[in-house]
C-alpha cells in the first residue's frame, strides 16, 4: 500500500487552496512550460498563462486524440485528474481540457449535433481535503463531477472506462521511501541528508528503482483503465541526463530545508538520528528513464516527451517566500509527522532567513527544460 501525502488542507494560512499560484501557474498553462521560470510565477499574469495553456492543450488534442472514434458509440466522454490535491488548479486544467475536446467534436459532428456529456473524476488519497475541494466547484461547469478516494498506484476504474487522464506534479511523489535509505549496513544509507540532492550514487539508484517500481505500477493501472485511443497526459519535475539534483531548483530547495534541520541537531534541539531517518519521496525522472518505463509497459504509444524549456523573458528578482509559502503547503504534513510541528516551524523560519543564498543559489542554478511534458495514447 502506498504512502499518503497530502497537500495542507482548508483555506488557512499555510494552506495549499491559498498557495497554490505557483502551480496554477504550471498546471493550467502547459505551453508557458516552454517559455517561463519556474520561479517567476509571482510576476505573470494568470488570464496571459490561461490564454496560452488553451492554445497548446487544444493542439494536442486536436492533432492526437482521435474523439469521432473514441464516442462513436456513446456520448458520454470520461476524463480523470489524478492527483488533484485541494486547490483550484485541478479546475482550471480540466475546463482547459473539456473546451478543448468539446471544441474538436462540434466541428466533426455536424455543429454539435450530437452533444458530448463530460463525467470527471477528482482523485487523490483519502486523506486529502476533498471537502475543501468541492466546495471550490466552479458552479457553472460543464461537466458532471465525483471524488475518487485512493492511490493512483492502483487501479481506481473500471477496464476501459477512461478517455482522457491528466495528471500534474503529483508522479514525483513516490509511494514510499526506498527501505535501503533507513538501514545503517547499507551503502544506500542517506545519513544527514532528507533527500538524494549531493548524495552518493547508491541512495540516488535507491530513488530511480523505487520510481520505476511506481511508474510500472500507475501504467498498469493506466492501461487497464483507458480505452483504446484514449491519452494521458503527465507534467512531473524532470532533469535532464546531464544535470545533477543540485543544480535544480527543487534539489537547492531541499537542501536548504536540511541545512536548517540539521543547524537544530547542532544547537541540541534536534536528534540527528532524527534526520537520519527521514527522506523526503520524491524523484525527478530523465525523459530516457520515462521513455524507457513506457516501452516496458507496451500499451501506451509516445506521443510527445520532451524537457520544456520555461526560460523567462522577466528578469525580475526570484520570489523566495512564495516559494517557500508553496513548499510548506505542499509539504509540510509529511515533515510534521515525523518531526512534530514546533520543528518544522522552526524549519521553514530558519529557511526563510536564508531567502538571499537561495535567490543566488537559484539564479545560478539549472532553469531550463526543468519539467516533463508527456503524452500517451493507449494502443
Amino acid at each position: 500500500m502506498s504512502e499518503s501525502f497530502a497537500m495542507n488542507g482548508g483555506d488557512g494560512t499555510y494552506s495549499y487552496t491559498k498557495n497554490s499560484n505557483y502551480q496554477r501557474t504550471l498546471t493550467i498553462n502547459v505551453p508557458l512550460l516552454l517559455q517561463i521560470s519556474r520561479f517567476d510565477f509571482a510576476f505573470i499574469s494568470i488570464r496571459e498563462a490561461s490564454n496560452i495553456a488553451r492554445e497548446m492543450i487544444k493542439e494536442a488534442i486536436v492533432e492526437r486524440l482521435d474523439t469521432e472514434s473514441l464516442t462513436s458509440t456513446s456520448n458520454k466522454f470520461c476524463i480523470v485528474d489524478l492527483g488533484c490535491s485541494v486547490g483550484p488548479n485541478t479546475f482550471f486544467a480540466v475546463q482547459h481540457i473539456v473546451e478543448a475536446i468539446e471544441n474538436k467534436h462540434n466541428l466533426e459532428e455536424d455543429l454539435g449535433l450530437r452533444k458530448l456529456e463530460f463525467q470527471v473524476f477528482f482523485n487523490d488519497h483519502i486523506s486529502n481535503d476533498f471537502n475543501t475541494l468541492f466546495t471550490s466547484l466552479p458552479p457553472e461547469r460543464k461537466y458532471f463531477t465525483a471524488g475518487v478516494p485512493g492511490s493512483f498506484y492502483d487501479q481506481l476504474f473500471p477496464s476501459s472506462s477512461i478517455h482522457f487522464a491528466h495528471s500534474s506534479y503529483s508522479l514525483q511523489w513516490l509511494s514510499k521511501v526506498p527501505e535501503k535509505l533507513l538501514d545503517q549496513n547499507s551503502p544506500s544509507w542517506n545519513k544527514g541528508r532528507i533527500h538524494y540532492t549531493g548524495a552518493s550514487d547508491e541512495v540516488v539508484s535507491a530513488y530511480a528503482s523505487q520510481f520505476e517500481k511506481d511508474m510500472g505500477i500507475f501504467l498498469k493501472a493506466r492501461a487497464k483503465e483507458i480505452v483504446p485511443g484514449g491519452m494521458i497526459v503527465l507534467i512531473i519535475p524532470g532533469i535532464p541526463d546531464e544535470v545533477q539534483p543540485s543544480e535544480l531548483p527543487a534539489g537547492i530547495l531541499f537542501s536548504f530545508l536540511g541545512k536548517s534541520l540539521l543547524d537544530m541537531v547542532n544547537e541540541g534541539i534536534l536528534n540527528e538520528a532524527q534526520i537520519d531517518s527521514f527522506n523526503l519521496p520524491i524523484y525527478s525522472a530523465s525523459p530516457r528513464e520515462m521513455a524507457s518505463l513506457v516501452k516496458r509497459n507496451g500499451c501506451f504509444s509516445i506521443e510527445t516527451m520532451e524537457m520544456t524549456d520555461p526560460r523567462s523573458k522577466i528578469d525580475d528578482p526570484v520570489n523566495v517566500q512564495s516559494l517557500i509559502m508553496h513548499l510548506r503547503a505542499a509539504m509540510e504534513g509529511i515533515f510534521t509527522k515525523h518531526f512534530g510541528s514546533e520543528i518544522v516551524d522552526e524549519m521553514f523560519k530558519r529557511t526563510l532567513k536564508r531567502s538571499a543564498d537561495i535567490s543566488l543559489c537559484l539564479d545560478s542554478g539549472y532553469k531550463e527544460g526543468t519539467q516533463l511534458f508527456v503524452v500517451l495514447k493507449h494502443k
